[in-house]
């Protein structure tokens, strides 16, 4: 069982990687700053770098301050990992930019909860964990509202040129944004894979050995360089047309919200934060310049995630124990 958590958490994190990457890729994309292919494995590389440059606070966030480890067995974080990446394919599938950190949150939830009851929560952790997941996309929002406001106000009198000069610095803002992303999504994996070697015994106390920081960084890589292509399109194009001023306003500010969370332990969801940003840079342009309602399509999938994943997990755990693991 300790062998599926650690199987099932790289392929939790190379969905991660996967999905999320679009959110970085698309604006690089749509305003040709970069070929597709060559968007996908700069992402990639930034993805990877990330995990080695910050710290490991998130991951204890995960793994140490949102249940009480003496109730949990890998069986539980198996069904865990199990119901976040069911819900990752489903959205993946139908092209809908959801949270692989709600997903990871709801299936920790589901299943420890039908395994232990309402007691295994700590609750104090559990509100930081929400509390960051909950508000980060407003500040995304309104980072990367004021930023493109910024640059509006800065450039008015500048020629066309200086769109080039946005799109090339999307190179940049692109591999900050992507090294942001990867610091707090694979300390996700490396929280529970290390929980897992704790409550195992193969730990004496919660601290991230390298090889896990290794295995999943590169897990979130190698998804980042597949790529998600659907959600490309739909953050590509769906929302708004997005010019190269957009791209560039709204990868500093979520790059901006992202590492500010990572190197405080708040979990966040780069899906959530991306998009809001993305669409506060649309709406500092004109506010009907975005499609509200494909927004709005998003925010239903952000709040059904936790309680989906969740049952995904409790039932995924019912199975495990019927079968006697």
């Amino acid at each position: 069982m300790l062998l599926l958590v650690v199987l099932l958490g790289l392929g939790y994190g190379f969905l991660n990687g996967f999905h999320d990457s679009a959110n970085i890729a698309a604006p690089l994309i749509s305003t040709r700053a970069l070929r597709p292919r060559t968007a996908l494995l700069w992402v990639a590389v930034g993805e990877f770098a990330g995990p080695l440059i910050f710290g490991s606070a998130v991951a204890k966030t995960i793994g140490a301050d949102m249940l009480e480890s003496h109730a949990i067995t890998p069986t539980i974080l198996a069904a865990a990992l199990a119901g976040a990446i069911v819900w990752d394919i489903v959205t993946w599938w139908f092209g809908i930019p959801s949270s692989s950190s709600h997903a990871l949150v709801g299936g920790l939830l589901g299943s420890a909860i039908v395994a232990s009851g309402w007691g295994v929560i700590k609750w104090g952790g559990l509100d930081r964990v929400l509390i960051a997941l909950f508000i980060s996309p407003f500040l995304g929002f309104i980072a990367g509202y004021l930023i493109t406001k910024f640059n509006f106000a800065a450039f008015r009198n500048a020629p066309p040129r200086i769109q080039e000069v946005f799109r090339r610095g999307q190179l940049f803002t692109a591999i900050g944004l992507a090294m942001s992303h990867g610091a707090n999504d694979s300390q996700k994996t490396m929280g529970v894979v290390t929980l897992a070697l704790v409550v195992s015994g193969h730990l004496s106390h919660f601290q991230v050995p390298f090889w896990v920081v290794l295995l999943a960084a590169s897990a979130l890589a190698l998804g980042s360089g597949v790529g998600g292509w659907r959600l490309i399109l739909t953050l590509g194009g769906r929302v708004f047309r997005i010019r190269p001023v957009h791209g560039f306003s709204s990868q500093v500010g979520s790059a901006a919200v992202i590492a500010g969370a990572s190197l405080l332990g708040g979990p966040v969801s780069t899906t959530h934060v991306m998009t809001s940003s993305l669409m506060g840079s649309g709406a500092a342009e004109r506010f009907n310049k975005v499609r509200w309602q494909i927004a709005g399509d998003m925010v239903y999938a952000w709040l059904l995630t936790i309680p989906i994943s969740g049952a995904v997990a409790a039932g995924v755990y019912f199975l495990f124990h019927a079968l006697g693991a």
